[in-house]
């Protein structure tokens, strides 16, 4: 199987990311405050990483369009949709959570941790199937704008 490079190192460092939650999560759980902390910093990273590969990708090559079949696009398209969404407000969330933590305000960082984790797994989760149609179950279609990849147009 041939898969593309950058879109798979991508995809490796978002799940990567949602791992690293899931220990950082586990870790404050057992008040480890700590190892959290640097958990949840290096999940960050890898979430940043993620970011800088997918925009790079994005100015410099275009994406990828679904090339499966036709009367799955508009399942696709939906479901890339609410990807698009969640990983929005995950990266928002996370950096709001982030900064909390950081500058000590753990009401706050307590209250929207576990709501940001969550929003962070689905939105792997999710990537990671958005990266599997597009390159393992179907070959994916021309490699194009961001709109004409995402709505057709």
């Amino acid at each position: 199987m041939d898969l593309p490079l950058l879109p798979t190192i991508s995809t490796f460092f978002i799940i990567l990311s949602a791992i690293l939650v899931a220990i950082g999560w586990y870790l404050i759980h057992k008040k480890k405050i700590e190892a959290h902390k640097k958990t949840m910093l290096a999940a960050a990273v890898a979430a940043i990483l993620f970011l800088i590969i997918y925009v790079s990708r994005t100015i410099l090559v275009g994406n990828t369009s679904f090339g499966g079949p036709d009367n799955l696009k508009i399942y696709y398209t939906v479901f890339l949709i609410f990807h698009i969404v969640l990983a929005t407000s995950g990266a928002v969330f996370g950096a709001v959570t982030i900064n909390a933590g950081l500058k000590n305000n753990l009401v706050r960082h307590r209250k929207l941790g576990p709501i940001t984790s969550v929003i962070w797994f689905f939105s792997a989760i999710t990537g990671l199937a958005v990266y599997l149609l597009l390159y393992v179950f179907y070959k994916g279609g021309e490699v194009t704008s961001m709109f004409k990849a995402i709505i057709g147009f």
